[in-house]
């Protein structure tokens, strides 16, 4: 499993929200880049970015930073979300050098359209994001827009119809975990690589320590995406060093 660390943009600005309330914010740092810096010194060698004010409300403001992140070090690729809801942005961002786009909010309600876009730029750049909270039965149910929509579709139903178009990469965030150190949801990872093998499933929210890292692993997902942790160092460089190509 390999461990991508995160990084959150709104308003140029490296931050982080607390289960995906924008009232809720936490900045880090006004450079972005001094960021990806520090994650490529300690080995990472994919970086996850998300543009928050393109999640939220379909901005391009953070456009500037994205490029520059994606052109600072030829040895780490980004894959990038947060607002990709075209042909258009989803081309231009392939066009900075962005290694994979994230597709969230579209993934859900244009899936033909998404599904497009694989057969054009193929699946492995692309990354299916869905955000889950789970309902009173335990059933993971996809929000949207920045986490501000609630739906009644399922996590499993939405991965299955992607399955005959090829896909590769999902990115499941239980929102009730994100942001929060409580740990991850080790039994939806753990159900969603049993029930979809092929899948590549990259896991997010929760993690707090390096114990974190070890369970998901165990659970087969191929990936953990983390955010507030790393940024506030809560985990010693040597237990994430067997998660990182790099180390």
């Amino acid at each position: 499993m390999q461990l991508v660390p995160a990084i959150d943009l709104r308003g140029g600005q490296c931050v982080r929200l607390l289960q995906g309330r924008f009232d809720a914010e936490t900045v880090y740092g006004n450079d972005p880049r001094v960021i990806l810096g520090r994650y490529r010194d300690l080995g990472a060698r994919y970086v996850h970015v998300v543009d928050l004010d393109g999640a939220r409300d379909g901005s391009p403001g953070n456009r500037a930073a994205i490029a520059e992140l994606a052109q600072a070090f030829p040895d780490t690729a980004i894959q990038v979300g947060g607002g990709v809801r075209s042909r258009a942005v989803a081309a231009e961002l392939l066009g900075l050098g962005v290694q994979r786009i994230v597709v969230g909010s579209v993934a859900v309600t244009k899936p033909a359209e998404v599904q497009q876009w694989m057969r054009e730029f193929g699946p492995d750049r692309i990354v299916l994001a869905f955000d889950v909270r789970l309902d009173d039965a335990g059933t993971p149910r996809l929000t949207t827009h920045g986490w501000e929509s609630q739906t009644e579709a399922s996590l499993w139903d939405a991965v299955a119809s992607y399955l005959p178009h090829g896909a590769l990469h999902v990115l499941c965030t239980d929102v009730a975990r994100d942001g929060a150190l409580s740990g991850p949801n080790l039994a939806l990872y753990a159900e969603a690589v049993r029930g979809f093998p092929t899948i590549q499933w990259q896991a997010s929210g929760g993690v707090s320590c390096g114990a974190d890292l070890v369970a998901l692993a165990a659970t087969g997902a191929t990936a953990v995406v983390s955010g507030r942790a790393l940024l506030e160092n809560r985990i010693p460089a040597a237990e994430l060093a067997p998660f990182l190509p790099g180390a």
